[in-house]
């Protein structure tokens, strides 16, 4: 494997794990197999690296191996195609598979055990145009267990957060695109609440971690989607439902009733932040005074790279990052700004981890009667930045002051092509108001 040095896996660390029939047992195969060996190599590298998805793109005359480490993909190596099928008819066979089947897309799912540990991870095979592509989303069941405290919260935030989701009944959501972290703060937050004393359902698309105990998890299926499977749970006494994702109206329909009648919903929407959210759950269908009723808090967050403690020094930021983060040359003369040179403990990024940059939405009284009335979403950022909302921009640029991460991280998660900053969108509500009333007085 170029790249990487394949070496017989003769202490046996790494063990894929087969399960049939409710009994578990390892998965056979000669260790000095060169497919074996490989598999077992790609699988304990990635481990090692932390990485979260493992990637083997099918090339003309090889098979390239990619990880994807802190949000970012990495080239790890590659492998002869003459090794391809073995490889491939491994990774089947250990997920479940037909192994025989090249035609069709497959999934399925992989259970390892490495230096004592279990591990899974949740398998892709998609036909493409030199072999089939293999992507597999690797899943640390420790992850469960995280704790809300290390997600990056600021103090105002958590603390605001935390009595929300003691709240007996309503909807609570939380925004981003994909890979922005919501599934680990949900899954922190089903931690904090009373799993002996409430009665907890959960219905994911796919089911990552597993809760051992307390929480009942539903997989969607073809016949069980998000809708036909929250409806089964209002008859089966929830106290708290977390719905992995609104995908439709239905959902979102359901969600809500399930919130006016004395649940706890806690849910996703992809949107670009909290206040737009409001505005798509409107465009979803929703009623404007039933969604000012329902929804408790709403929050906003991306994940950004934090800088590497081991090569970490000061530098001075450009003019592009200056000018995206809205710092004047002399504003920032009195800040101290911090990057990673790279080293090998960061695989010369220069970053080694990741953390949340956040933004909270909560539904006060004067928010509730601005999403009632169907006011603009300008209005609602308007009064969300009076009543002392800090965005992700602001979180993140604090966060940068602080020495946790860099300007142009920051800016590669905040800006999109398709939102703006909440203190733009109050700024362009407030000229629009001003405009309407010059206008009147023309009349």
């Amino acid at each position: 494997m170029a790249g990487t040095t394949v070496t017989p896996n003769t202490g046996r660390k790494f063990r894929l794990i087969l399960r049939e029939g409710g009994t578990a047992r390892e998965m056979g195969g000669d260790a000095a197999a060169v497919g074996v060996q490989i598999v077992d190599k790609v699988f304990t590298e990635a481990l090692d690296a932390g990485a979260s998805d493992i990637h083997l793109q099918p090339e003309r005359n090889q098979m390239r191996i990619r990880l994807r480490i802190d949000g970012q993909m990495h080239q790890l190596g590659s492998f002869n195609n003459d090794h391809a099928s073995a490889v491939l008819a491994r990774l089947k066979l250990a997920a479940s598979m037909h192994i025989d089947e090249r035609r069709q897309a497959q999934d399925g799912r992989i259970d390892m055990e490495y230096s004592g540990r279990r591990f899974s991870a949740r398998v892709s095979i998609l036909p493409s145009l030199n072999g089939e592509k293999v992507v597999m989303r690797l899943l640390d069941p420790a992850s469960v267990r995280i704790d809300i405290s290390i997600l990056g919260m600021p103090p105002d935030v958590q603390q605001h957060w935390l009595r929300s989701i003691q709240t007996p009944y309503g909807m609570i959501i939380v925004t981003g695109p994909t890979g922005s972290g919501k599934t680990s703060t949900l899954y922190a937050t089903l931690n904090k609440l009373d799993r002996a004393k409430r009665n907890i359902v959960t219905v994911e698309d796919p089911v990552e971690y597993e809760f051992q105990d307390n929480i009942t998890q539903v997989q969607v299926t073809d016949k069980m989607g998000f809708a036909k499977v929250m409806r089964s749970f209002l008859r089966q006494d929830p106290d708290v439902m977390m719905v992995g994702e609104m995908r439709d109206p239905e959902s979102l329909h359901i969600g809500i009733q399930a919130s006016l009648t004395g649940h706890l919903v806690l849910t996703t929407l992809h949107t670009n932040n909290a206040v737009e959210t409001l505005g798509r759950m409107i465009d979803m269908g929703g009623e404007p005074y039933l969604i000012a009723s329902t929804v408790v808090c709403i929050l906003g967050q991306r994940l950004v790279r934090v800088i590497c403690p081991q090569c970490k020094e000061a530098y001075t930021p450009n003019e592009e990052e200056l000018f995206a983060l809205n710092l004047t040359p002399k504003e920032a003369a009195n800040k101290t700004f911090y990057h990673g040179r790279g080293c090998n403990n960061c695989r010369n990024s220069g970053y080694k981890g990741r953390v949340g940059v956040f933004e909270l939405l909560m539904n006060t009284h004067k928010i509730r009667q601005i999403i009632a009335s169907g006011a603009s979403m300008q209005k609602l950022a308007a009064a969300a930045k009076a009543q002392g909302m800090r965005t992700m921009l602001e979180d993140g640029m604090d966060k940068v002051f602080r020495g946790v991460t860099t300007p142009s991280e920051v800016i590669h998660a905040v800006y999109t092509s398709a939102g703006m900053d909440l203190s733009d969108m109050a700024e362009s509500g407030e000229e629009d108001d001003d405009t309407t009333e010059d206008e009147g007085e023309e009349e």
